[in-house]
């Protein structure tokens, strides 16, 4: 069997996200509890595996997620500013009696897993306790952007969830609003002057264009109201307001 292309994400300039590699894609569902808040994340429809393909990053094309040149037309201004430190580099550290938690702000994508069961900052002040020990780091593995790290209290050791390299597209039917691109099981993400970003397990790249920390997701897409069309949301443009 003939060897696959290494996977990779290339951030155009002032166009779509260009992936090689085969990459499968696919719909990512964040399911809530009664109360709204995020629990655990559902599997949505698949995306037919080619082996490139353009996902837009302007927030306007008409077959999101794919791009069909609409930045174009709009004028799509896809400066990258995103700080180029390491996670390790923007960190705060929490450290609990039986955990510690690594915190890159910078990072989110308000998600908002690490509100379920008391918040991941305080499980972690109380992680003595296996429950909250457990719920705390849950909550970091279901942080899609890879803000929040779980390490071990003894070693130090980062604990990450096991990703095949794949980007989800994430949605939030109880908000009707559409998230950024999940990238999983670090893929190397390419700016669009050719430097590699620092290859991470968990990413959010943004998709509704209006980011202030391009190619990341800042959570924009929450305030905007961004909604790429999908059924699950009621429709929309899948323009950012």
């Amino acid at each position: 069997m003939a060897n696959m292309p290494e996977a990779k994400i290339k951030v155009t300039e002032n166009g779509p996200y260009e992936v090689t590699g085969s990459v499968p894609l696919r719909k990512e569902i964040s399911v809530p509890d009664s109360e709204g808040i995020p629990v655990r994340w559902e599997k949505g429809e698949a995306y037919p595996v080619k082996k490139t393909y353009l996902l837009c990053r302007c927030g306007h094309s008409g077959r999101k997620p794919f791009c069909d040149g609409s930045h174009d037309i709009a004028g799509f201004d896809g400066t990258e500013t995103a700080d180029k430190r390491t996670h390790a580099e923007m960190t705060e550290t929490y450290t609990g009696p039986g955990l510690i938690l690594k915190d890159a702000e910078k990072l989110c994508a308000v998600s908002l897993f690490c509100h379920r069961a008391g918040d991941a900052w305080n499980l972690t002040e109380r992680s003595a306790d296996p429950e909250c020990r457990k719920n705390a780091i849950q909550e970091t593995f279901d942080c899609p952007s890879g803000r929040l790290v779980a390490c071990d209290k003894d070693t130090g050791r980062p604990m990450e969830p096991v990703f095949e390299p794949s980007i989800g597209v994430i949605e939030d039917p109880h908000k009707k609003i559409s998230g950024p691109l999940w990238v999983k099981g670090g893929i190397p993400v390419e700016s669009a002057d050719g430097t590699v970003r620092e290859v991470r397990n968990r990413v959010t790249l943004c998709r509704c264009g209006r980011s202030s920390n391009k190619p990341f997701c800042d959570g924009t897409h929450v305030t905007s109201g961004f909604n790429d069309g999908d059924k699950s949301l009621g429709g929309g443009t899948g323009k950012p307001k």
